[in-house]
């Protein structure tokens, strides 16, 4: 069952996830039979489709199902689906079944792994270890939690002696993993509905590095606890690896790179945000210790172009600036509103936010109404269920995280009224953030900003 070279095709339940697409990206590209169902048609899906990849978006047992032989299909899907009569008959019919973190692991178990765990940055910071591997040629696949912009994927071949995953903390998913090399970032508090509490959280992050080998590295952010031998890496302190001398200049940040024995002067950097030039160094400092020259990796960060959905900035000809944003979190976005009075301090902002799962918003309910009090206007739409649809969170609205929210011009908004709702604001920048199905905003708002 561990040999994934016996399948000769793959079924994937929820296969319009960031994580599983990636997966099914990476067995279709070796030539394999990759089908598989997903609740909802997004971009994501439609793109499947257009490289060969059968989806279905019901919940039947069809004959494509029914066709398939056990011996020689792996199924595979994600913890976030909880019952589905798809997944009940794959079960009760004996396929071997896979959660996706599973089958992850054993494709990177025959690789140099690096791994990125963290509650927050993972996505920015694995994306741009895998551009830095490109631009230095290195031979390695991805597996990426959000969609490169230079790359155009969430997936990317380019050989298989180095393998770059997010390490993803939900379900102790990243406890699956091999890895070789890996990063911490941060142990935030998130997932309660998990882990329980920060200290159970922590304690996984603290499994989790214990699966790097002592002889390979390991890299953590300074400040963050974790429990055994590691090198650190940190922003405006001293560390084994940090960055200083930070200066913006026309929306590009300029800085400079420490190891422990030299110095890089004058790195250039568009992603904003001094989180981002955390991400950066220490994605620096493993292609340093790969081999990498400084020369390549000073062009490779210089034409970094970020991910689909992080801070993705658009500045029109009327003046009128739409950034659009994955942040789910309090911390993150605090970090993305930061970075927007960092660079336009007197420009007005009206915030679209859609909270993602009721515990997270029960949770974090008191942190979210602290960073969205620092918009001008807020358009609070309705909470995104996700895996919790069927679940009672009784109290737990929209309407009822509003009134925590310190703020004149505020309101609540259903998603499919939120589009003509935001054609009525006056505003300088338009936020939209959130990590549901809020995307389904960014053409059209897009577009009408275009036309202006």
């Amino acid at each position: 069952m561990n040999n994934l070279q016996t399948y000769q095709t793959f079924y994937f339940v929820g296969i319009g996830g960031i994580g599983m697409s990636a997966l099914a990206r990476y067995f279709n590209a070796s030539g394999k039979k990759v089908l598989g169902y997903d609740k909802t048609n997004t971009k994501l899906t439609q793109n499947l489709m257009e490289e060969g990849i059968d989806i279905v978006f019901e919940d039947l047992i069809d004959e494509k199902i029914t066709s398939l032989q056990k011996e020689n299909t792996l199924v595979i899907y994600t913890p976030a689906i909880k019952t589905l009569d798809i997944l009940d008959y794959f079960n009760q019919n004996q396929f071997d079944v896979l959660k996706r973190a599973k089958v992850l692991g054993l494709i990177t178990e025959n690789t140099d792994c690096i791994a990125v765990a963290g509650t927050h940055g993972k996505t920015t910071t694995s994306t741009l270890i895998s551009h830095l591997c490109k631009e230095a040629d290195l031979p390695f696949s991805c597996f990426l939690g959000g969609i490169s912009e230079n790359f155009r994927s969430n997936f990317l071949y380019n050989g298989s002696v180095y393998s770059v995953v997010e390490a993803d903390e939900y379900d102790r998913s990243f406890l699956n993993l091999s890895p070789d090399w890996a990063v911490v970032t941060s142990t935030d508090a998130d997932h309660l509905d998990i882990y329980g509490d920060k200290n159970h959280i922590e304690e996984g992050f603290r499994q989790f590095a214990a699966l790097v080998p002592e002889d390979k590295k390991l890299f953590v952010r300074k400040g963050v606890e974790i429990g055994r031998g590691h090198q650190t890496y940190a922003v405006n302190e001293k560390a084994d690896y940090y960055s200083d001398n930070l200066r913006m200049d026309h929306d590009k940040i300029y800085f400079d790179f420490h190891t422990p024995t030299e110095t890089v002067k004058d790195l250039v950097w568009e992603i904003p945000g001094i989180h981002n030039v955390e991400n950066a160094t220490v994605a620096l400092a493993i292609l340093h210790n790969l081999g990498a020259d400084f020369d390549t990796l000073k062009k490779a960060i210089a034409n970094f172009k970020g991910i689909k959905r992080r801070y993705t900035k658009h500045i029109y000809p009327n003046g009128k600036i739409y950034i659009d944003d994955y942040a789910h979190h309090p911390t993150e976005i605090n970090a993305v509103m930061g970075s927007i009075k960092t660079f336009y301090p007197d420009k007005k902002l009206l915030v679209v936010f859609q909270p993602h799962l009721f515990s997270r918003t029960r949770d974090f309910a008191d942190g979210f109404a602290e960073s969205l009090s620092h918009s001008d206007e807020l358009i609070l739409l309705d909470i995104y269920p996700a895996r919790e649809l069927q679940q009672n969170f009784e109290g737990i609205t929209s309407n009822w995280l509003l009134e925590k929210v310190n703020l004149e011009k505020k309101e609540v908004s259903a998603l499919a009224d939120a589009f003509e709702r935001i054609k009525e604001k006056d505003f300088d920048i338009l936020l939209t953030v959130g990590a549901g199905n809020i995307d389904t905003l960014y053409d059209p708002v897009c577009e009408w900003l275009d036309k202006l």
